[in-house]
């Protein structure tokens, strides 16, 4: 499923077009027994994120009733209510790469340069197909309140384009959404932010369409959340198994980011120039 770049469906189903309705989803999603940490990693705006952000309101409220959200790494915050968005500024370091205003000219990546392809072989070996794919510029259908009220504060957000995956078995379900800025700054505040509270600043989850024939995850369903930054993009992956059940974390795990790696070289690959524009 694609959009114009009006953010107007191609088609008559839109992933999006259901997301208030699905915003219960998400408060069940906000109690967190271990939160979700950094994920794997920066490219190339690491020291922005860490070392040239400044958060002005640490008022954090106490979280939502919900349910169980996997990680590994470390503990976080609980998730903020409605209007308790932390004022964050963000600016470029001095010692910003020279070639960043040429890595900034080049258009936003589009959908189907972030996803290329319907099937994937990761380099573990494994296998992955796309069952479906949803692009729009309209950013605020696709992710909670809270990161649409954070984004609010800077330049606004260029394009976001998931694709929802499931292995050879179809048991899992994983999202992986490109979140793409005009600016380094506002990208990076988002990173920052999602990384510091995963939960209250996520993207949704796509439903699988009716044609994949897999199952709805039921809301509330435990999952692992992951995200990676680019030069002016945030890739995020939430992964979750098909029937909700809360089990074999560690593969769930792997899978979701050894895709979200694969779909974050590609987003590097692009902005670096290394691939063409299509």
């Amino acid at each position: 499923m694609t959009f114009d770049d009006q953010g107007n469906p191609d088609a008559c189903v839109d992933p999006y077009a259901e997301f208030m309705a699905r915003e219960e989803r998400i408060r069940r999603r906000r109690r967190t027994r271990r939160a979700v940490g950094a994920g794997a990693g920066v490219l190339l705006a690491g020291a922005i994120a860490a070392g040239a952000a400044t958060v002005v309101d640490e008022e954090r409220p106490s979280a939502a009733s919900g349910t169980t959200v996997w990680d590994t790494g470390a503990p976080g915050t609980g998730a903020p209510g409605a209007g308790a968005v932390p004022s964050v500024g963000v600016t470029l370091p001095s010692d910003a790469p020279r070639s960043l205003p040429s890595l900034l000219s080049r258009p936003v990546i589009r959908p189907e340069q972030a996803f290329p392809a319907t099937s994937v072989r990761l380099t573990d070996g494994s296998r992955y197909t796309r069952v479906d794919l949803a692009t729009t510029t309209d950013c605020a259908r696709g992710m909670s309140p809270g990161l649409a009220r954070l984004i609010e504060q800077g330049g606004e957000c260029s394009r976001l384009t998931a694709g929802l995956f499931t292995d050879t078995d179809r048991l899992s379900q994983i999202t992986v959404t490109v979140l793409s800025f005009a600016r380094v700054e506002d990208a990076s505040r988002v990173f920052m932010m999602a990384s510091t509270d995963p939960v209250t600043y996520q993207v949704v989850s796509l439903d699988p369409p009716p044609e994949a024939g897999l199952p709805t995850v039921p809301p509330g369903s435990a999952g692992v959340f992951r995200r990676l930054m680019t030069v002016r993009s945030v890739v995020f992956a939430n992964g979750q198994w098909g029937d909700g059940k809360e089990s074999r974390e560690a593969e769930l795990t792997a899978q979701t980011e050894g895709l979200l790696r694969h779909v974050n070289a590609t987003v590097v690959a692009y902005e670096e120039g290394r691939t063409g524009r299509g």
